[in-house]
């Protein structure tokens, strides 16, 4: 184990480890420490610690000291100076026409080196730009061009999520990201959607990206044939977060689309397995193409009716009321015991029902069930009487 202390520099979110050299450094004091650009003034962002040898870049520079109040004014007044050096260069680089932009200047902490940083799409011969700052400024003027995401990360901004730019406050460095991600994650290839500021992807589609290929290695590919519980379909689209897929079955009048979850369906093939399934349906010789007219026992068991357990669920979002049939309901009405049913009661109810059961896979096996307890539809031609909930006398409410 070494002992560090870990110090951030301006402009920069990365933290950098240093031998404190007998010194206690506590969070938030300046330090003045010994860098490959000379003396250099940082802030201590986590004090004395140990860590792993494996985890320092050698050589480990030392903290030379904590700073004073003489440093701490000595970094205000480059600070300062930092502005018009900036407002200066851009005016020279418009007066000698250089296709270059200015991003940021950067003053050592002695004062006796200045850093430009500059974005530029080919070489720039800037020669005549240094000469008139250095004669200027009196001091070594060094020009260093980065590229469009380190300008993001200097300048800063909002990103399209409405918070500030990844780059400027944790990513410590840029990771290589492909449209490939995208298309992993479903996402629309759209450039001017999946973009950042910078004009390149966005980082973050990096973040997710180790989820999502693990998600679809197990979820089926779209245009699958395959099988499920209520029968044969193809897949017509996936939902990579929510585990599931939407599927058009082949069997009956039903053309509504199903979902399932990916544990509910076993992949048959593709489109050319589907075409082989209609041939020998209609040939009626699906045995001797290999296929089953039943689904699979353990996908058979997924269609069964559980009666007991719908009743359960139902009276759950009754409130645990007993749920009465039609003629009940409609007999309480008529001899005043109870309102007439408010128009929506019943649908939430029954909405809430069908996205318990659909989040399942197996709205399709309970429909029938659903119905038998859809209690609020009156018969044909039943007069409704009473003023309650919506009802009014002499017609039959909308229950939709």
């Amino acid at each position: 184990m070494t002992e560090v202390v870990s110090v951030r520099f301006e402009n920069n979110n990365k933290v950098f480890f240093f031998n404190p050299g007998g010194l206690t450094v506590r969070r938030g004091d300046g330090v003045i420490v010994n860098t490959s650009k000379g003396r250099n003034y940082g802030e201590c962002v986590y004090g004395n610690h140990n860590v792993e040898e494996s985890a320092v870049v050698a050589p480990l520079r030392p903290v030379i000291r904590i700073a004073t109040d003489g440093d701490r004014q000595r970094v205000l007044e480059n600070s300062e100076k930092k502005t018009g050096a900036f407002e200066y260069c851009k005016k020279k680089i418009a007066e000698y026409k250089l296709p270059m932009k200015a991003v940021s200047v950067e003053y050592s902490f002695d004062g006796n080196k200045l850093v430009f940083y500059f974005t530029a799409s080919s070489r720039v011969d800037f020669r005549n730009l240094v000469r008139d700052m250095a004669a200027v400024f009196k001091a070594r003027i060094e020009m260093r061009q980065v590229g469009v995401r380190d300008e993001a990360r200097v300048v800063g901004g909002l990103g399209v999520c409405g918070r500030p730019f990844c780059c400027t406050q944790f990513l410590h460095n840029f990771h290589p990201v492909s449209i490939k991600m995208a298309k992993t994650q479903g996402l629309s290839l759209n450039p001017t959607k999946i973009s950042g500021a910078c004009g390149r992807l966005m980082c973050c589609l990096k973040y997710e990206e180790a989820a999502y290929v693990d998600i679809v290695k197990r979820a089926p590919k779209t245009d699958s044939f395959v099988e499920t519980p209520t029968g044969k379909g193809t897949i017509v689209s996936v939902n990579l977060l929510r585990g599931s897929a939407r599927v058009r079955l082949e069997e009956g009048t039903d053309t509504t689309l199903k979902t399932f979850g990916f544990d509910e369906m076993v992949v048959l093939g593709g489109k050319l397995r589907r075409a082989e399934y209609v041939a020998a349906k209609a040939e009626g010789r699906l045995k001797e193409a290999g296929f089953s007219e039943a689904p699979p026992p353990e996908l058979a068991a997924l269609a069964k009716h559980d009666t007991r357990k719908l009743d359960e669920v139902l009276s759950s979002l009754s409130g645990g009321a007993e749920i009465e049939s039609d003629a009940e309901i409609e007999s309480g009405v008529e001899r005043g015991r109870r309102p007439a049913p408010t128009r929506r009661a019943v649908p939430d109810a029954r909405d809430k029902l069908e996205r318990t059961i659909g989040s399942k896979g197996v709205r399709a096996q309970h429909e029938d069930i659903i119905h038998a307890k859809d209690h609020a539809r009156p018969k044909k031609g039943k007069k409704w009487k009473g003023t309650g909930g919506g009802a009014h006398k002499g017609k039959s409410p909308d229950t939709r």
